[in-house]
């Protein structure tokens, strides 16, 4: 089967400013930028520098101030609320630093939730989850609640939940700043895994410029605007 030549995903000279009385404060500025279909992207840059709003943007979590951002050629922000919710649950899966799983339920029920959310078959949904968890190497954990994890196990249940519903594209925000460098990089190269073996793409936030030198292409956010990541900053240290 040919591949579509349309980007899965298209930000398009997007801006965002924040109100606070008469003041504006510029977070983002035309920013433009295009991800493909199972690519893996890092945007690095300092706390404060607009990526995660970017992020948010992308993932219909906040609305742009002036541009565009399409998915699959739909203008997400010209859509209804509640086709938005459809978009975040059955074409978007979301990962963040704080792994944000309930911390009443076992491993396998947190990476249920957003298929039985869709309204998918519980035996089928349960069946899913329990692959997953076999894939992330927690097969044998998937009865534990969030609490009986470490750091590292409860951010592979999240990427996990990211997953169940198959979406076409993953949001990260700094998935691995609570986690040793051991786990982290686990974490990385499982997220690179998963997106050769499943065709998702990933955009993950960070400003680990060694975690994110692993991906396939690296931008840098600075002062709101994106920019190519310079080849010295992206180096591995061996």
């Amino acid at each position: 089967m040919t591949k579509s030549s349309t980007p899965l995903l298209q930000v398009c000279n997007v801006s965002k400013h924040y109100l606070e009385g008469d003041i504006a404060t510029e977070v983002l500025t035309n920013v433009d930028l295009v991800v493909n279909a199972s690519e893996q992207l890092a945007i690095v840059g300092t706390s404060g520098s607009g990526k995660s709003t970017l992020l948010h943007l992308m993932g219909t979590l906040d609305t742009p101030s002036a541009g565009k951002i399409l998915l699959d050629g739909e203008d997400l922000h010209q859509l209804s609320a509640t086709r938005q919710a459809q978009i975040r649950n059955q074409d978007l899966g979301f990962i963040y630093q704080f792994h944000h799983l309930l911390p009443e339920f076992s491993a396998l029920e947190n990476v249920s939730m957003p298929g039985l959310i869709q309204g998918l078959d519980k035996k089928q949904v349960h069946q899913q989850a329990r692959d997953l968890l076999e894939r992330v190497g927690l097969g044998h954990r998937i009865e534990h609640t969030p609490a009986q994890l470490s750091g590292g196990e409860r951010q592979r249940v999240a990427i996990a939940r990211a997953l169940i519903n198959q979406p076409k594209l993953v949001l990260a925000d700094e998935p691995t700043g609570n986690l040793d460098a051991s786990s982290g990089d686990a974490v990385y190269g499982l997220i690179r895994e998963l997106s050769q073996q499943l065709g998702t793409a990933f955009v993950v936030v960070t400003h680990d410029y060694k975690l994110a030198a692993r991906m396939d292409r690296q931008l840098t956010m600075k002062d709101g605007k994106l920019q190519q990541a310079e080849d010295n900053v992206m180096e591995i240290v061996s």
